[in-house]
């Protein structure tokens, strides 16, 4: 792997920080319904080895682990693999958690059966890196599976309109490109046997309106706390109208809680 460049080196930094800011363990709390359904459709046999990718506080390595499974899981934001650990512990469950980079995965060639990453590989800035690394830690015949936003999605549209008040380094590729379908099988060609996707919908409910999950995202969501904090004060109110009216747009109910399906991309890869 070539030496990372100083410019890299800071935008990395920034990124652990962004994961690290807010505190996803709670904001992920209304998404473990969504992160269930996409494990149950993975139907996992007791005692693979499996390895989740950005697992964030452990949302679907410990409902894995619980069920038999041999989970390790790895992310970049240290204080979500400490929270990720004392839940573990408090429930009882076996996992192995470590603090890692997507982009350089701290394990032996071909050491998993499964490796998963659940809206979450997708933001690591160099994704020519992320997907030779899933393919690496992955054996032979193993499945590699990823849940991506897309583009057009609920999410894709959110991340549009920060971009559009906070622009992006221009480093980093879009994330949003990990859910098109045509840029993942450019990305994930060598030692693969077979690659297929499926676009699905994320249920995210919310008992409370969409102004209100505007400043759930705010306060708990690392991108989105980001981005507030780094706009003054007008800059903060335009951005947190274009969210509220999106939320507003996209919202299935009218009694006063929030409902949105948020589009994904499965993409569900053999190894060869």
């Amino acid at each position: 792997m070539s030496t990372m460049t100083a410019e890299m080196q800071v935008l990395k930094t920034r990124l652990k920080a962004t994961w690290m800011s807010g505190d996803y363990g709670h904001f992920a709390k209304y998404l473990e319904p969504g992160a269930l359904e996409f494990l149950a459709r993975l139907v996992i046999p007791p005692g693979t080895r499996m390895l989740d990718v950005a697992c964030g506080a452990g949302q679907i390595a410990i409902p894995a682990a619980r069920a038999g499974v041999r989970v390790t899981g790895v992310d970049i934001a240290s204080n979500l693999i400490e929270q990720a650990r004392t839940r573990a512990k408090a429930e009882g469950v076996g996992v192995w958690f470590d603090e890692g980079d997507a982009e350089l995965l701290p394990y032996e060639d071909a050491s998993f059966d499964l490796v998963v990453s659940l809206i979450g590989a997708m933001f690591a800035p160099v994704p020519e890196r992320v997907a030779s690394e899933l393919v690496r830690v992955c054996r032979p015949g193993g499945r590699i599976v990823m849940a991506n936003w897309t583009p057009d999605g609920h999410i894709g549209q959110m991340f549009k309109i920060i971009g559009k008040h906070v622009p992006p380094s221009p480093l980093m590729p879009s994330p949003l490109k990990w859910g098109d379908d045509a840029t993942v099988r450019e990305r994930l060609t060598h030692g693969i046997a077979t690659l297929d996707t499926t676009k699905r919908l994320y249920p995210m409910r919310y008992p409370f309106p969409p102004a209100d999950v505007v400043e759930f995202f705010r306060v708990f969501y690392g991108p989105t706390n980001r981005a507030f904090s780094s706009l003054d004060a007008p800059g903060r109110s335009a951005l947190r109208q274009d969210l509220e009216a999106l939320w507003s747009l996209n919202n299935l109910t009218s009694d006063g809680t929030t409902h949105v399906e948020a589009q994904y991309l499965e993409v569900v890869a053999i190894r060869d």
